[in-house]
């Protein structure tokens, strides 16, 4: 009895195999001739079809013409405030005694000049 179990179970087990794993073999087989459904579409190694033509409105890859043109009115906006940063503490440093120490804040100003010609640097260099 045992026996006839494991035979029935087998039988079973198998049946439930083919069932599951035959809508996935069935969408591996190409359709039909005449059958109606579309075609699928053709999956390229670097995702993109090289035989499409590339136009202007492809809207995956920026235009390096416009990044270019933003960094360089940031460029601007950024030397003007490092320009007046550096007036700034110019004229704090013609206040001060030659004799004296620096203040703290002529010391913070500095690093703040340091930080945005640092900054400028970088946007520069793309």
């Amino acid at each position: 009895m045992p026996e006839s179990r494991r035979h029935l179970l087998a039988a079973l087990v198998g049946a439930a195999g083919v069932l599951a794993v035959e809508p996935l073999l069935a969408g591996l087989q190409a359709p039909a001739p005449g059958s109606g459904s579309s075609p699928r579409a053709k999956v390229y190694p670097n995702g993109r079809d090289p035989n499409a033509m590339t136009g202007i409105d492809d809207p995956s890859r920026p235009d390096p013409k416009a990044i270019e043109r933003a960094n360089q009115k940031e460029i601007k906006t950024e030397v003007a405030k490092l320009y007046e940063m550096v007036s700034e503490l110019k004229e704090q440093i013609e206040k001060t005694d030659a004799t004296s120490t620096l203040s703290l804040s002529v010391v913070k100003k500095a690093r703040q000049i340091e930080k945005l010609a640092k900054q400028i640097k970088d946007l520069a260099k793309g």
